[in-house]
């Protein structure tokens, strides 16, 4: 009888630890398929970041540009005809007349100023570096002498041709003085942002369009002769 009493008790405490084992096997298996639940949604959370809107900084991404105010105007014109990429697709007057910050520019260069003074298929038509004043720039012209420049369709024909340069150069290359088209040189100095055109500061140069390059400045230059 105590034998018997005995296989029981031991039958017993063996399917009780049995039990323990599959419950404890079960809590483990839970807490991992928990655990691994987490890890796979930080994993599927981080690996789902939406890409970037396209910045300023973005925008000027493999371009060679060069200027205190290229983040600025990229910023401004992310997009669009008057963008680093919009001024790329078309021919230099053209791409000029999509950039707001060169609409004072544009209506020299296309006879809108002075119908005897229309300079779009010259412009279009070659390859050239252009410096181009901006609108601010244009704006510290006191009034009186922008209305007899605009007049004088001899003298605003060599302040325009004055700003472009035959061939299109680099920031790398533009150092130097080069004659324009205009005829007299202008005398290009410094590096990278401190460029100087003249007296000119450079706002943002090296833009590319189809077939110039294209670097606006802080003040309108004005030939020697």
């Amino acid at each position: 009888m105590k034998t018997l009493i005995r296989n029981r008790a031991a039958t017993v405490l063996a399917a009780g630890a049995v039990s323990l084992m599959a419950l404890s096997g079960c809590s483990g298996m839970g807490s991992d398929s928990e655990s691994g639940g987490e890890e796979t949604q930080a994993e599927e959370s981080s690996g789902s970041t939406e890409a970037p809107e396209e910045s300023g900084d973005s925008a000027m991404a493999g371009s060679n540009l060069v200027g205190p105010g290229c983040a600025a105007y990229a910023e401004a014109n992310p997009d669009g005809g008057g963008s680093v990429e919009g001024m790329a697709q078309d021919p230099v007057a053209t791409a000029a007349s999509n950039n707001p910050m060169l609409k004072t520019l544009t209506k020299a260069v296309s006879g809108e100023l002075n119908p005897d003074v229309d300079l779009v298929d010259t412009l279009n038509g070659d390859e050239f570096t252009v410096i181009a004043p901006t609108d601010d720039a244009f704006g510290d012209v006191p009034k009186d002498d922008l209305d007899a420049l605009a007049k004088d369709s001899d003298m605003l024909t060599k302040v325009l041709t004055y700003h472009v340069i035959p061939g299109q150069l680099s920031p790398d290359e533009i150092a130097g003085e080069h004659e324009t088209v205009e005829g007299s040189k202008v005398t290009i100095s410094g590096e990278g942002d401190d460029l100087k055109f003249d007296d000119s500061g450079l706002v943002c140069g090296g833009v590319k369009t189809a077939n110039a390059t294209v670097y606006m400045v802080d003040a309108v230059m004005m030939p020697s002769k």
